[in-house]
């Protein structure tokens, strides 16, 4: 009798859950719809077209999978890029940091590294 209780709190639980998800969903559709005039944009296409040239994405929609099967925009690589690792390499800064700095991923910063003669050759 016990469990029953405990299994019917539960299914209330999860109802008011799935309220709250829907409710915070419809909020911020809500939210997202009027951002364009938030931001002196006439339209949505405007908007997006504004945030993928600041985003130097320029429309390119290439996706890579990460960790967890989520996916994310490929890093475009631009020769500001490639300067700005070199900076950061230069200044002393650790892969990890330069990755971080410039929104690439190690491996790339890496590769650019190789690319710029920035890395020391191994001991044999």
């Amino acid at each position: 009798m016990a469990k029953d209780k405990i299994l019917k709190a539960l299914a209330v639980a999860r109802a008011k859950v799935a309220k709250l998800e829907q409710a915070v969903v419809a909020r911020r559709n809500q939210a997202l719809a009027k951002l364009h005039a938030q931001h002196g944009f006439e339209s949505i296409d405007a908007f997006i077209a504004a945030l993928k040239a600041a985003a130097g994405r320029g429309g390119r929609k290439l996706k890579t999978t990460i960790a967890g099967g989520k996916r994310r925009q490929r890093a475009v690589i631009t020769p500001e890029v490639k300067a700005k690792v070199k900076a950061l390499s230069e200044a002393g800064k650790t892969g990890a940091e330069i990755a971080k700095a410039t929104g690439i991923s190690l491996p790339s910063v890496q590769n650019i590294k190789k690319e710029l003669g920035l890395t020391k050759a191994r001991k044999k």
